[in-house]
């Protein structure tokens, strides 16, 4: 069954997900164009540095449900074969999705995530920027309430239809999940060069002593047997 995206995005009371809470949970659906909005009292004050950003207050929050409340609605919302997209997914949402559920007792369904963060880093790495609203600007498309999580959802569902074309979700996701070929050596003494540079010495050396087994080094192993250098050591 083919991946079906569901865009989303979370507001929070701040940027450590093992101390702050989610505030406001959104979601969108392109497949069934349905949309998902909640604001959600986290049982604490929202510091003032974050009503800066988000512009979401106490009053607005106080009579909302907790995320324990709402987690099943979402859970609804994602049903099926599903891939949740977010903007720096895996250094932000992803982490607070994962103690919110934790925190209420919940488990977390086995969803698939995606970060457009990456693939814009690794896609279109002709721009200086890849924040969400730079790319915004990038493609022409209209300013949106920034930092509200439904106005960032469908922003960055418009701009993620520019960034993949006609690919299927199942192919992009394949493709952001296919290791990128290393170019350069990681570490070491040669660290830095080309590794059609990295003298064979060196790279039998690693072999030898057992460096390009490891697990952590598989993605340099592979790109050396590319380049043809491992069957000559």
């Amino acid at each position: 069954m083919p991946l079906r995206p569901i865009f989303y995005d979370t507001e929070t009371t701040g940027v450590k997900a093992e101390r702050d809470y989610i505030i406001e949970l959104a979601a969108y659906d392109p497949e069934l164009d349905k949309t998902f909005e909640q604001l959600i009292n986290p049982g604490c004050p929202i510091p003032s540095e974050a009503t800066a950003i988000h512009h979401i207050s106490d009053e607005m929050v106080k009579d909302s449900p907790s995320f324990g409340d709402v987690a099943n609605d979402f859970v609804n919302f994602c049903e099926g074969e599903t891939v949740l997209i977010a903007h720096n997914n895996d250094g932000f949402d992803v982490h607070f999705l994962r103690k919110e559920f934790s925190r209420n007792d919940l488990t977390m369904p086995s969803w698939k995530f995606f970060d457009t963060l990456k693939w814009a880093r690794r896609y279109r790495p002709d721009i200086p920027r890849h924040s969400l609203q730079f790319l915004r600007e990038i493609y022409g498309i209209p300013a949106n309430n920034a930092h509200r999580a439904l106005d960032d959802v469908i922003v960055l569902h418009k701009v993620f239809e520019h960034m993949t074309d006609d690919l299927s979700m199942d192919e992009i996701y394949q493709l952001m999940n296919k290791p990128k070929q290393i170019q350069h050596m990681p570490f070491g003494k040669h660290q830095g060069q080309p590794l059609s540079r990295v003298p064979k010495n060196y790279i039998k050396w690693l072999q030898e002593n057992g460096a390009l087994d490891k697990e952590e080094n598989q993605q340099l192993r592979e790109s050396f047997e590319k380049l043809g250098l491992l069957a000559t050591v």
